[in-house]
């Protein structure tokens, strides 16, 4: 199913790979509730499809994403839940999708936009693109996962650094903080993306998904010895395993169907 309403997140599939691409290059793809709602439906829709093995997230025009509708925020009562609320379940629900995820950073991310950005797996930029958030600029404390996302990830000096003193961070030094894993031009972008892709779509499905959920939980200090421990002991009684360890023998890629 392909979704081509303007101004919506548009979704593409083909042989395995799934591409959610942010719609709003005039105002440099900031997110009203309705495209958070959007994407939440998709993520929902792609955690449970056997034929997606990867997710890739992108936008159009100048910028990736310039973060949540500002004007959306009112301060009021209701406001924890309403946009940001929304905004914070939504990015949490990209970090929890048990599929692969990268993110396409076609340009500038700003604000929780690059939280979205983090949530995914890998992120490849161009080399001319910055990021910001401005939180402490406008009087707003940024929400809770997200913190604990740029904190296990990145570290807390790094983490301090982009919130409290809201620098404007080049490419450069975003690839030497991690939290860029690729660094290109804009003419290599697409290429450098298809390799990673690739390389995800050769692995094993039970493996990649296990894997994820494992080391995402023990980055967050909420993992279970006998949880991971049942997912070593699925992939070990697979049938991916008996195909990966054939595939070895004779030298050839592998055919993985997920069991």
């Amino acid at each position: 199913m392909n979704d081509t309403t303007p101004g919506l997140p548009l979704l593409q599939v083909h042989d395995g790979r799934a591409t959610l691409t942010l719609n709003r290059p005039a105002h440099h793809n900031r997110l009203h509730v309705e495209d958070l709602q959007a994407l939440g439906c998709h993520f929902e829709a792609l955690a449970n499809r056997a034929d997606v093995q990867v997710l890739v997230l992108t936008g159009t025009g100048a910028s990736f994403c310039s973060g949540f509708d500002i004007g959306s925020i009112d301060g009021g009562a209701a406001s924890s839940n309403a946009g940001p609320r929304l905004f914070e379940q939504t990015v949490d629900a990209l970090e929890a999708l048990p599929l692969p995820t990268v993110c396409r950073l076609n340009g500038s991310v700003y604000g929780g936009a690059t939280d979205l950005a983090l949530a995914c797996d890998f992120r490849i930029g161009v080399d001319d693109m910055t990021l910001r958030i401005p939180a402490v600029r406008l009087g707003l404390h940024y929400y809770p996962s997200g913190l604990r996302r740029f904190v296990s990830r990145l570290g807390l000096g790094a983490a301090k650094r982009l919130f409290l003193l809201a620098e404007t961070i080049a490419a450069g030094e975003l690839l030497r903080l991690g939290y860029l894993d690729r660094c290109v031009h804009a003419s290599r972008l697409d290429d450098e993306l298809q390799s990673v892709v690739d390389a995800l779509l050769a692995g094993a499905p039970l493996a990649l998904r296990g894997m994820k959920a494992s080391l995402n939980e023990i980055a967050r200090g909420e993992f279970e010895p006998d949880v991971l421990g049942e997912r070593e002991a699925r992939c070990a009684a697979s049938d991916d395993l008996r195909e990966g360890k054939a595939a070895f023998a004779e030298r050839r890629m592998a055919r993985f169907r997920g069991r």
